[in-house]
């Protein structure tokens, strides 16, 4: 016990105020305002499938590179934009948000690429250059920051709004995108280059079994406390883009293997094998609800049912997981578990094959998604062994929590039926 009040009165807490920390809480919403390029872009991706079969005048590849392939551009634009909405600084949230894709792209230095090529000759303005985009929009965040109340003029001057917010904007304009030009064309430094180095490493852990299942037992940990898995998506997301971005130059060049294979990335762990029904893969759990004697479990069973189907697991985590120690421990051991087990599969044995297409559509009901992403028999079986192994996990801790919920409705039916049992004989007793 006193370990659970210290994960609730400490931990929990502590973490809270994490999540809500302004430079987390505005790389959340970034995160979170790129995803309809990533939705659209993952249903361009699955429209190649056709052109392997029929013959089209046109390639899907087109679209897909102007949504997917822009998205550290977008994270330059969206970080600055958010950060200044939630530090109060709305007069100058647009320019710091175009100022960040300058930033951006002097860091990264494109090149127009021939006619009839799509995007720019860099990799870096999809999800490989993340990192860097991230960076550069931090920095511009903290020089908007320092002169967020900064004025050349006095409160009383006859000068038009407008013309003073131009001319309060120049000065944070000049310096950030003096300092870009000085660093990246004077100094000669490849930003770009030095930002993936330092995260690298980072990349390369969270794609070895332990870094991928440690990372999803904090993951499993602090949801079943009540805590959003966002406030990791700074760590998360990028890595997840960059790895996509890597696999997809893999699969283009026709020397992608298992072995050489990034599998921390987003179509593999939400789509294709491992969180059915949600993270922690509670699906196995909602369906043993379904069929709970425990009243309150069946009736949660069927109302978590069909978000559960699409993978939507907020009401079954806040309506029995979260702060009930029991099944607290079992979906750490899903964090552990089922990565774990989904590593060996994919990378060790080879028996389900790496998605070959990027599906970011992660309420697609599994295995629909399995299939789509892989076209995979294989795929399809191996995630239905995952949702055994993820029942099995599941099931001695949901009956030992049946059973408290069994007794405690026993005790609250025999309550009531005290209760009742009084009442008529006051009444027996009025009467006589």
């Amino acid at each position: 016990m006193g370990f659970m009040n210290w994960l609730e009165n400490s931990f929990a807490p502590k973490m809270n105020a994490i999540s809500r920390n302004v430079w987390v809480t505005s790389i959340k919403d970034t995160m979170l305002q790129i995803l309809p390029f990533i939705f659209v872009g993952s249903i361009f991706c699955v429209g190649t499938i056709v052109e392997t079969f029929v013959p089209l005048p046109f390639s899907f590849w087109t679209p897909f590179g102007w949504t997917m392939g822009l998205l550290s551009l977008f994270v330059s634009f969206f970080l600055p934009l958010n950060f200044c909405e939630h530090k109060r600084l709305r007069k100058t949230r647009l320019v710091a948000a175009g100022c960040g894709v300058s930033c951006f792209l002097i860091s990264i230095t494109p090149q127009v690429m021939i006619d009839g090529t799509v995007g720019f000759g860099s990799s870096a303005l999809g999800a490989g250059g993340m990192f860097c985009a991230m960076l550069t929009g931090i920095f511009v965040c903290i020089v908007f920051n320092l002169f967020g109340k900064f004025t050349f003029f006095k409160e009383d001057s006859a000068i038009p709004d407008f013309v003073r917010q131009w001319f309060d904007a120049l000065l944070p304009v000049t310096i950030v995108i003096f300092a870009m030009f000085f660093v990246v064309q004077v100094l000669g430094v490849n930003l770009y280059a030095v930002v993936v180095s330092i995260f690298m490493p980072l990349q390369t852990v969270l794609n070895t079994p332990w870094g991928m299942s440690l990372f999803w037992f904090i993951t499993c940990f602090i949801y079943s406390m009540g805590i959003s898995g966002w406030v990791l998506s700074p760590i998360q997301t990028p890595v997840q883009m960059a790895t996509i971005a890597l696999n997809l130059e893999l699969i283009a060049a026709g020397t992608a293997t298992p072995e050489n294979l990034g599998i921390f990335n987003y179509t593999l762990m939400f789509v294709t094998y491992m969180w059915w029904g949600g993270i922690g893969s509670t699906m196995p759990l909602v369906i043993m609800m379904l069929f709970s004697k425990a009243k309150e479990l069946k009736a949660l069973g069927r109302a978590c049912i069909a978000p559960a189907i699409f993978n939507i697991n907020e009401p079954v985590v806040f309506g029995v997981i979260a702060w009930r120690p029991v099944m607290m421990i079992a979906m750490w051991l899903q964090g552990i578990i089922i990565p774990l087990f989904t590593y060996l599969g994919v990378k060790v044995l080879q028996i389900a094959p790496f998605n070959n297409i990027q599906f970011d559509l992660w309420y697609c009901p599994y295995p629909i998604g399995t299939w789509i992403s892989t076209q995979s028999i294989a795929a399809v079986l191996f995630v239905i062994a995952s949702f055994v192994v993820s029942g099995l996990i599941w099931y001695p801790f949901f009956k030992t929590y049946e059973k408290q919920c069994l007794a405690d409705e026993a005790e609250a039916e025999a309550k009531k039926e005290a209760k009742a049992a009084k009442k008529a004989e006051r009444l027996e007793a009025a009467e006589a």
